[in-house]
């Protein structure tokens, strides 16, 4: 399919002005009747009639000069295109795009009538049957250029317009959009017309939904998800509202311009490919969040700060659109950040900049140091379409975007931060705006200079490492700080003294601020003598990574976790983390840190960061397999020591993260057989779904638990989540048949959707099945590029990143994937996976080899 490009986007801006949408869906089975005698479902490749809906679309537009241009559909059958009246030859369609040719200067009407096809990947209009009762429900996800898949459209962002859209529907759904829903009978809803919106973020939900209502400020405000998740989103329907109301009245008391949108539902919807979708009116969220299995407060944090991203979006992305891809920073770090802090001010979760740094902002660090890493706004030529577009969405536009803007505040200060947003707002509303206009606002809100800012933190990439230096004289101590990189940072420094009376306890001596570089004056003396430790960016305002003096170090060694702030302890780890990484500590030596500090460590995040890490990095691939079992139980024996210490029920959160930690990381099934059996952990928690599954998964893998034991477990469990529970579990069987059938499962049917796809995926590699699965390596580099070509940007994600043989630490991997770089079937999104894999294990090779 022919990708868009930058140049053919505007030139196609310059001619037309698109006024409005008028699209008409038909969902039911009648879709499917002949048209203009191209029938379905009659063979001959025909699509059945279950696999297609209708679309019908009025495009109502201005041409400036007279020109040629082209509309984007990728439909089953075009049955009609019509210009001003005049039928259209339906077979001129190229591809994805129908030539609008000899248009003349004036005003137009172009109708399209065609066949859609629904998805089975999450993009477009995807259609999903729930295994638990058999109900069926569809969603669009639209976004980055997936309109096509759905309606005819002049695909791009900058030629916003107003949208009515009618839906046909069973007459027992229910249909949402982007505006108030109104159901005129007969199966048949009308949605008000919208203010003007890009193309992808229109959207509409059917199906027998689940819904709870409420109003807040004068808005109708929804909840809605299968029936199958009834209970469980009814359990949590006042925790989501209020989180919603408390974000929306705060984003109200930041910004000016009020909520630009008739209503506000979210929709929980199956088989989703992202965490959520900023559709103004209708935000959909993957399913997931509906929980039906305990979860810890951490997780029902991200929930909510998801919740607040995406309703920052509302005006950052839905009222001000980008312009073009290369500034999708502007939607997405903005968000981010937006999220992050407004959840902080205005709900009960105080301390959400803790879990950014202990497990969000990594992500942009790694991002960072790949050879794909790319500037947070990148230079529009470095964006040329919007298939390289899609790659950009990655830890660098959210994570490190995000600490970009919290260190942008840092500098500015929120007052003129805020200011100029608004200027922003109100100079685009409705329309399009790019970094140039962005940073004009922020200038004139401040007399600080933000376009060196600008080209300083979002022209460029990379991590910056800030390295101090302590020194001690006269009864005063003095810090300087070196920084590899270009950027300048205000970072708070926070210096701890030893307790003399407990030795293992740090007490706070002084917080102060620090530019970085310093000005051309030397360092100012500090009283006393040098501290016992030295944090720089304590507070984790800036983007960088930290390193610590040899003496800083030694008393991290023994005192980290007695650091009386979770942030700043978070930020520590985060350090150790990145020499790790960087090669300047041995993973046995991170590991013994967590041995030591883990079992007193009080922060959910935290906890579930390093032992993450530990296991999943440390344990499976930087350490060599022989030294692999030893680690687990390390991370056993850590987890051991927080269920002691629980006991008594005093953190149920911290017991989950340890008992999901023990199951994940057991050598011997005995334990977690006998948990099974008896249907909870001593001393709790009960086994719920997710926690069954789990274990499940893990005795599959270690050879202590058969087909028999996964069918009963389906059978006990027939949702969604069990289906793909036994998926997975039939994929981690460790005999020859088990894995050829998964191997046939991922690559070698299409018949998979997104979701059970990775649950496959996810079940096929495991350390322990080395000698059972290594003759598949090679098959990975060949087979995963023609399916990724085969099935598209969706499956090639899902691909790239949970079928990859992480586990295989071995030169010849690397060596067989740089191969396949070369691969001219390669796509762009699965060549843009596969780097950053492999840009991972290069960098686990030394470390393995250095312990060998």
């Amino acid at each position: 399919m022919p990708v868009l490009t930058r140049d053919e986007a505007q030139n196609r801006a310059r001619l037309l002005d698109v006024h409005r949408y008028t699209i008409g869906l038909d969902l039911t089975a009648r879709a499917a009747a002949p048209g203009t005698g191209q029938e379905l479902g009659t063979g001959g490749g025909g699509t059945p009639e279950d696999e297609i809906f209708g679309s019908r679309t009025v495009i109502r537009f201005t041409a400036r000069a007279d020109g040629d241009t082209f509309v984007e559909l990728k439909p089953a059958v075009l049955r009609s295109i019509t210009l001003d009246g005049t039928p259209l030859d339906p077979a001129a369609l190229d591809d994805n795009r129908y030539p609008l040719t000899g248009l003349t200067a004036g005003e137009h009407e172009l109708v399209v009538e065609a066949a859609m096809r629904y998805s089975r990947t999450g993009e477009g209009m995807h259609r999903f049957t729930d295994p638990s009762d058999g109900e069926t429900y569809v969603y669009t996800q639209l976004f980055l250029d997936d309109v096509q898949r759905v309606y005819a459209a002049f695909d791009q962002p900058d030629l916003k317009a107003v949208f009515e859209v009618e839906v046909t529907a069973p007459e027992r759904w229910t249909v949402l959009g982007n505006g108030i829903a109104t159901h005129n009978g007969d199966g048949v809803w009308s949605c008000a017309p919208t203010p003007p919106l890009a193309t992808y973020l229109v959207a509409v939900a059917a199906g027998p939904w689940h819904s709870v209502r409420t109003e807040h400020a004068g808005l109708p405000f929804g909840l809605h998800c299968r029936r199958s998740l009834a209970a469980h989103l009814d359990d949590d329907a006042d925790e989501l509202f209020e989180i919603t109301r408390q974000c929306f009245d705060r984003y109200h008391e930041k910004f000016e311009e009020p909520y630009p949108f008739d209503s506000y539902d979210q929709a929980f919807v199956p088989e989703f490919n992202a965490g959520a979708m900023e559709n103004p009116g209708l935000v959909t969220f993957r399913d997931e969040f509906v929980y039906r299995s305990a979860v810890t407060d951490t997780e029902r944090q991200t929930r909510a700060m998801v919740v607040a991203h995406e309703m920052a979006h509302m005006w950052f992305g839905d009222l001000v659109t980008l312009a073009w891809w290369d500034d999708i920073w502007l939607n997405e770090s903005f968000a981010e950040y937006m999220g992050y802090q407004t959840l902080t001010e205005a709900t009960r979760f105080t301390d959400t900049w803790t879990d950014f740094a202990a497990n969000r902002k990594r992500w942009g660090y790694e991002a960072d140091e790949r050879p794909t890493t790319h500037p947070v706004a990148p230079a529009p030529g470095a964006v040329p379409d919007t298939a390289s577009a899609l790659l950009n969405f990655d830890g660098i536009s959210y994570a490190k975007g995000a600490s970009a803007l919290r260190q942008l505040v840092a500098w500015l200060g929120e007052k003129d931060f805020l200011a100029g947003i608004n200027i922003h707002f109100s100079r685009h509303k409705f329309g399009n705006a790019t970094l140039a206009d962005f940073i004009d606002s922020l200038a004139r809100a401040t007399d600080r200079d933000v376009h060196a800012w600008a080209a300083a933190w979002l022209g460029t990439s990379g991590v910056d490492t800030l390295r101090p230096t302590v020194t001690d004289e006269g009864g005063n101590w003095t810090l300087t700080v070196d920084r590899d990189g270009g950027r300048p940072h205000r970072i708070a420094v926070a210096a701890y003294d030893t307790d003399p009376v407990d030795a293992t306890r740090l007490v706070p001596r002084a917080r102060f601020d620090l530019d970085v570089p310093a000005a051309d004056s030397p360092a100012e003396p500090r009283p006393g003598r040098r501290p016992a430790l030295v944090v720089l960016n304590e507070n984790d305002t800036t983007y960088a990574k930290i390193r610590f003096d040899r003496a800083s170090w030694e008393t991290v060694r023994g005192a980290l976790s007695r650091l009386p702030e979770p942030l700043t302890r978070a930020v520590v780890w985060n350090a150790a983390r990145d020499m790790v990484r960087d090669g300047e500590l041995a993973p046995a030596d991170y590991l013994e840190t967590a041995r030591t500090h883990l079992p007193r460590e009080t922060d959910l995040a935290v906890v579930q960061s390093v032992l993450t890490f530990c296991r999943v990095q440390i344990a499976d691939r930087l350490l060599p397999a022989g030294e692999r079992p030893a680690a687990l139980g390390t991370v056993r024996a850590v987890c051991r020591d927080i269920l002691r210490r629980t006991e008594d029920g005093s953190d149920s959160g911290l017991r989950l993260i340890a008992v999901r930690q023990i199951i994940d990381a057991t050598s011997q099934p005995e334990t977690i057989q006998e948990w099974l059996a008896d249907g909870s952990v001593t001393g709790g928690p009960e086994l719920d779904p997710e926690l069954r599954w789990r274990i499940l998964h893990r005795l599959a893998v270690l050879g202590a638990a058969g087909e028999d034991a996964i069918a009963a477990e389906l059978l006990a469990d027939p949702s969604t989540s069990g289906r793909e529970g036994a998926a997975r579990c039939r994929a981690a069987l460790p005999t020859p048949e088990a894995k050829a059938a998964a191997w046939e499962l991922l690559f070698g049917s299409d018949a998979l959707s997104n979701y059970l796809l990775t649950a496959v995926a996810q079940g096929f590699w495991h350390p322990e099945q080395d000698e059972l699965v290594r003759d598949y390596v090679p098959r990975y580099f060949t087979e995963a590029v023609a399916l990724a070509a085969r099935r598209g940007p969706a499956i090639a994600a899902v691909v790239g990143r949970h079928a990859f043989p992480a586990y295989a630490v071995r030169e010849e991997t690397l060596a067989l994937g740089e191969r396949a770089l070369a691969d001219p079937a390669l796509t762009p999104a699965f060549e843009r996976a596969l780097r950053d894999q492999l840009d991972d294990l290069r960098r686990a090779l030394p470390p393995r080899a250095a312990t060998e």
